[in-house]
């Protein structure tokens, strides 16, 4: 058995997608597997040391709950605007199936205590160890002294700012549910576990931060050298030869187009916000709408996101083979940028970061109720 037995009951049948009934077979799984033995509930509250290993890279975390309140009162702070219809089926699947199986990427502000606690358990044998099929190591250790958890919680009250790294409609949407089940019991219990959502909180000198790249299917209509001369009025433009070149200086991207790589970089500016300075809005600001017509990113088919783990040469091959025209890449947005920015309450631009680590489904299952 996988967990997506579980998440995908209706393999068998064609029910809507995101629908209620599909939420209910969910549900009705969910409460098979505990029943027949499949999953057992640890039998003491307990917080969890993991560890995912991919390649050369190692994160460790901690598996928690983090507090609804610290959400809504800006403790724990977003940088991704979210859309209101995604929320709500989220929050509608949370609150038909009872638990919570996705745990949200938080980061923080390196803790030596924390760290400490985190490297001792770390020292035992763990009590869950296996290998993914993408080659990924996972590690767990449960932590269920109520000594310790303090000490954790502790620390954790002590840290002024916490950030959403991945996973803002899953937490936007764990605020909604609690909010309504609020409303409907005014005598709650500040302790039932609807007031959280689960977690997985990572010293932000972990976080893994890569760029999204740019690729599009027109020039709209323009030859190469009148695009170039388009976007000479914002950047200083050069020539880097056929191979497909990589930004490395400040305010650099680059171009691949018509078999050339070319080098970007912005006139300098000065910006009201955090958020307007970033590559990926003066892309969008100078030439990706005004002189490529792409004036929504999210719903324009024209255009086509691609993380910078895809390497360059595969970006190069989709522009030569002519199923795009142009590509544009990007550098990875700084941690210390990403929290100006939701320090400030902005919004960064679409498709900015892709963060690691990437969680799996159901590795840890919390229960809202």
């Amino acid at each position: 058995f996988t967990f997506l037995h579980i998440i995908n009951p209706d393999y068998k049948h064609k029910t809507k997608k995101n629908g209620t009934e599909k939420f209910n077979l969910v549900k009705q799984k969910f409460t098979n597997f505990n029943s027949e033995g499949t999953l057992s509930q640890d039998d003491k509250k307990s917080i969890y040391v993991y560890s995912q290993k991919k390649k050369n890279k190692t994160f460790t975390g901690i598996i928690a709950a983090a507090s609804v309140d610290d959400y809504l009162n800006g403790n724990i702070k977003v940088h991704e605007q979210t859309i209101t219809k995604r929320e709500k089926i989220f929050k509608d699947y949370l609150q038909i199936t009872g638990f919570n199986a996705d745990p949200v990427l938080l980061s923080y502000s390196d803790n030596k205590n924390i760290n400490l606690i985190v490297s001792n358990k770390m020292l035992e044998r763990s009590e869950y160890e296996f290998t993914t099929t993408n080659k990924v190591c996972h590690k767990l250790w449960k932590i269920d002294d109520k000594q310790i958890i303090n000490k954790i919680v502790s620390e954790f009250k002590n840290i002024e700012d916490i950030y959403i790294a991945d996973g803002h409609h899953r937490s936007a949407s764990s605020a909604l549910l609690c909010k309504n089940l609020r409303k409907e019991n005014p005598n709650y219990n500040p302790e039932d576990n609807f007031n959280f959502f689960m977690s997985f909180l990572i010293p932000e000198s972990q976080l893994n931060i890569i760029n999204f790249n740019r690729l599009v299917k027109h020039t709209n209509g323009f030859t190469e050298q009148e695009l170039i001369s388009k976007i000479e009025k914002s950047y200083s433009v050069k020539n880097k030869g056929e191979n497909i070149y990589s930004p490395i200086l400040k305010d650099e991207i680059s171009m691949y187009l018509e078999g050339k790589s070319y080098s970007l970089i912005s006139h300098s500016k000065k910006y009201n916000l955090t958020c307007e300075s970033l590559d990926p809005s003066i892309l969008s600001e100078n030439i990706l709408s005004p002189i490529l017509g792409i004036t929504d990113e999210k719903t324009d088919k024209n255009i086509t996101f691609l993380d910078g783990t895809i390497p360059l040469s595969e970006i190069k091959s989709k522009v030569d083979s002519g199923e795009y025209k142009v590509a544009f890449i990007l550098k990875p947005i700084d941690i210390d940028s990403l929290k100006k920015v939701a320090d400030n309450n902005e919004i960064m631009p679409p498709k900015s970061t892709y963060v690691e680590p990437k969680l799996r489904s159901g590795l840890t299952i919390y229960k809202l109720y």
